[in-house]
């Protein structure tokens, strides 16, 4: 075995049993809960534009970007745009190749101005609107063509519900070898309820959603190096990679 071989063994062999490590995960949670009071996850920018994740998001989708080489990412909740700016980042080293759409219920003026004066705007494309009406669904679906490969993120509204009405819907345009990502599993394993635009608690969270969600088919599967490498993250566990 050569070097390059035994060394990305070595790495997803420590990633998977870095996210089987509970031990870890409690220390993770209770640092990024004592984090929050310092606004931890909106410390971080995107060429410029404020991405509300923390790093290990923002590296992670960046290499499974490079990796699966997506055309179209669809993105639910835009905020202020680092998100999309980043997957535009993304989509650029892979060749300049491809698009983001990023749907919001209410993408403010002052940061639309922001996404659509940066250098990348052309390869965005933003939709205002709730991201579980099936008009909104069915504008982008109209847009797909037998060749795309597409990857889905669901980071809008956290609730259980929400999530779930999402998964019904973008879940089905996930296209085989790319990814399904649901932001804030972490929300899960909290210790305490986390404030928000309301307050989460386990059981009213994304990765709930989720789980039941794959439990109802085969289309999807656990990246467990990518989610390994996440426990210290606002992702952990919401990696699933389509085998379908």
């Amino acid at each position: 075995m050569n070097d390059i071989a035994e060394f990305e063994a070595q790495r997803k062999q420590y990633a998977e049993r870095l996210g089987k490590d509970k031990d870890i995960l409690k220390l993770s949670r209770e640092l990024l809960h004592r984090l929050d009071a310092h606004r931890y996850s909106y410390l971080w920018t995107a060429a410029g534009v404020p991405i509300i994740q923390t790093p290990a998001d923002i590296i992670a989708h960046q290499e499974v970007v490079w990796k699966t080489r997506p055309s179209l990412i669809i993105e639910t909740g835009v905020a202020r745009g680092g998100s999309l700016i980043n997957s535009a980042m993304a989509l650029e080293v892979n060749g300049g190749q491809g698009k983001v759409i990023g749907i919001d219920i209410d993408i403010r003026k002052h940061n639309r101005e922001v996404i659509e004066n940066h250098d990348l705007s052309r390869r965005i494309e933003t939709i205002e609107g709730s991201s579980i009406d099936i008009a909104v669904f069915r504008q982008v679906a109209e847009q797909l063509s037998s060749e795309d490969r597409v990857m889905v993120v669901l980071d809008s509204n956290h609730t259980y519900k929400h999530v779930k009405e999402e998964l019904k819907l973008w879940a089905k345009l996930v296209t085989k070898g790319c990814y399904l990502v649901v932001a804030d599993t972490m929300l899960f394993y909290a210790t305490k309820p986390v404030q928000g635009s309301e307050t989460w608690v386990p059981g009213n969270d994304p990765l709930t959603a989720l789980n039941e969600y794959v439990e109802t088919n085969d289309k999807f599967q656990p990246d467990h190096e990518i989610n390994g490498k996440l426990i210290f993250s606002g992702s952990f566990n919401g990696y699933m990679k389509a085998v379908k």
